[in-house]
């Protein structure tokens, strides 16, 4: 009797075909993963979102690049007329232009009189919020209210307080400014970021509150047993447990000053007094939409996101590094 060695092969050490195809099915599988990720179904979820962010914020980013190359112009619904490239010649255009210069200097006095003040309010007041026991959620509401109210209503307020017979100056009486706040070009920005702060700084209060809740109180109590008061603790416990958030307000209150368009629109009938107030938004819808210049306002908002990446940039070099 002897055995079949002609299938023994077969049985002790497999198919070769059937173990190539088995491979490939794995890498296959892998290459699926590495794209869908662990769980694919996520991306069906998240598919209206990414539609969103493709529709309204892709497509208008790369169109504007687009305009900001060639010589654009409005006309007629179905018209077809030719739209030559210029190369540069929007963006010198808009960067010989004075009015562009000072609208960006502008968004820096109020970016740096924003920033630090959003950061600084929000996480004393969030600090102080977060150690109240008894009306707790009126106090929370109360602050994130005018960050949910609209700004046509809100302006109406600022406009009765901070207006040359307004509340703020009868209360001050000769110590007002002359010309008063918003038609003053030295305060009339300052007056807008205070205004800006003030309205979103529910906003940014929540999201300290979120941080908050994940900084052990066992780090607290260390510090009290040390001899550490309420003022050591904030700096020794909270400020550097509270670090990612900060960042996160840093770079959304930034990204959200350089987009300042309604606040001097309504506060100072369009950026003034003579542009002391226009930010590069306003300027965008000025040359774009009034002047009928979509080409050269197109450079400018390419010129404004280049701007904030690299303040984006800076902030993460200084702010959101990790402490070693």
């Amino acid at each position: 009797m002897t055995a079949d060695l002609t299938r023994t092969p077969g049985r002790t050490g497999g198919d070769p075909g059937r173990s190539g195809r088995a491979g490939g099915a794995g890498d296959a599988g892998k290459a699926r993963r590495r794209l869908l990720g662990a769980q694919p179904l996520g991306i069906l979820f998240s598919a209206p979102y990414l539609i969103f962010i493709a529709v309204v914020f892709a497509y208008p980013i790369v169109f504007a690049v687009w305009m900001s190359f060639h010589d654009y112009f409005f006309t007629a619904p179905g018209a077809q007329v030719e739209r030559p490239f210029v190369g540069l010649d929007n963006y010198v255009t808009a960067l010989s232009d004075p009015a562009v210069w000072r609208s960006f200097g502008n968004v820096g006095i109020f970016l740096l009189i924003n920033v630090p003040l959003t950061v600084v309010l929000s996480i004393v007041l969030a600090t102080a919020l977060d150690r109240v026991v008894r009306a707790r959620a009126f106090f929370r509401v109360a602050f994130y209210v005018p960050y949910v109210t609209a700004s046509v209503a809100v302006v109406a307020v600022w406009l009765f307080l901070f207006s040359n017979d307004g509340l703020i100056n009868n209360t001050l009486g000769p110590l007002a400014p002359t010309p008063s706040w918003l038609v003053n070009s030295a305060l009339a920005m300052p007056t807008i970021a205070l205004f800006v702060t003030w309205k979103g700084l529910g906003f940014y209060i929540l999201l300290y509150l979120a941080a908050l809740q994940n900084v052990p109180r066992e780090l607290y109590e260390s510090v009290a047993v040390d001899g550490g008061g309420r003022l050591r603790q904030f700096f020794s416990v909270t400020v550097p447990g509270v670090r990612p958030a900060t960042f996160l307000v840093v770079l959304l209150a930034t990204i959200t000053g350089a987009n300042l368009f309604t606040e001097p629109y309504l506060l100072t009938n369009g950026g003034g007094p003579n542009g002391a107030s226009t930010s590069p938004v306003l300027l965008i819808y000025q040359k774009g939409i009034e002047q009928q210049n979509p080409d050269v306002a197109a450079a400018i908002g390419v010129v404004l996101i280049v701007f904030v990446l690299i303040i984006a940039a800076l902030q993460r070099r200084f702010v959101g590094r990790e402490e070693s």
